[in-house]
């Protein structure tokens, strides 16, 4: 009787400890169900407004080829919709941007060449959102003056090599934008590999004046900065149960996805699917 009463002991407790173990599974699983998804849309800016390090001329999106290729474009976006559709816009802007897109729906405003009002307005107007969220963060840049400044002085030879790359980047990004079409242009932007160069870009120096100031560290550091207060505002839409769409320059997506993949209460939405 003994035996019998300890198996049914044992049995019972490893029972017990199954359904525990399969309840906090379940658990599990509705959490990632309802974990926001973010999709991170890496591309050129369309107005060429000269910001960017890497300069070139750029494909012109207002043809009607273009046109009719950003319509499908947002059109298959739109479809999966999206609950809000973030932009590289400075917040303090958003009252602008809010009466912009009203005037959108409305009928009574053209689209601006920018990618915020070419892509953004469209995917948020055909998904029928309210409006667009400004999600930039203006007031930390990169800060390459010290660095500029260091190269110059003590490290020439590497100012020199890092002004090749420069040049290099700008040679391969105009040849891109004179004989790619504009599809081709967007999946470029977003592919891994030249995610890896823009962030190699700024890693490259990282090195330079480490133990006599730290000048390269705190260039790479300052674009991080932004780029992290830029991930924080996207996390505070990026609530459970959401679907987002954050479209930026590929130099932010870059990193802003290295956040994302690492990020355990969000998922990864592939742009590329749709592109």
């Amino acid at each position: 009787m003994e035996v019998i009463t300890r198996i049914l002991i044992g049995t019972l407790m490893l029972s017990v400890s199954v359904a525990s173990w399969g309840g906090e599974e379940d658990k599990n699983d509705a959490k990632v169900s309802r974990a926001a998804e973010v999709m991170l849309f890496g591309v050129f800016h369309f107005a060429n407004p000269g910001q960017d390090v890497v300069k070139s001329e750029v494909i012109d999106v207002s043809t009607a080829e273009n046109q009719q290729y950003l319509e499908s474009l947002t059109e298959r976006l739109a479809k999966q919709s999206p609950t809000h559709v973030m932009l590289e816009c400075d917040p303090e802007q958003q009252e602008q941007f809010d009466q912009l897109f009203g005037s959108y729906l409305n009928g009574e405003h053209k689209l601006g060449i920018n990618e915020n009002q070419q892509l953004g307005f469209r995917i948020a107007s055909k998904a029928g959102l309210e409006g667009v969220i400004c999600y930039d963060e203006r007031n930390v840049h990169w800060n390459g003056t010290e660095l500029m400044e260091y190269m110059s002085e003590k490290a020439p030879e590497r100012g020199k090599l890092f002004q090749e790359k420069i040049q290099k980047f700008s040679e391969i990004s105009a040849y891109r934008h004179k004989n790619f079409s504009l599809q081709r242009m967007l999946r470029q932007d977003n592919d891994l590999s030249q995610d890896r160069e823009n962030m190699n870009l700024y890693l490259m120096t990282n090195d330079i004046g480490a133990g006599d100031g730290f000048a390269g560290a705190a260039s790479s550091v300052s674009w991080w900065h932004r780029n992290f207060r830029m991930y924080a505002n996207i996390q505070a839409i990026a609530q459970p149960g959401t679907r987002v769409i954050a479209i930026a320059g590929s130099g932010h997506t870059a990193i802003l996805k290295t956040l994302l993949a690492t990020d355990l209460e969000r998922k990864a939405w592939d742009v590329n699917d749709y592109l």
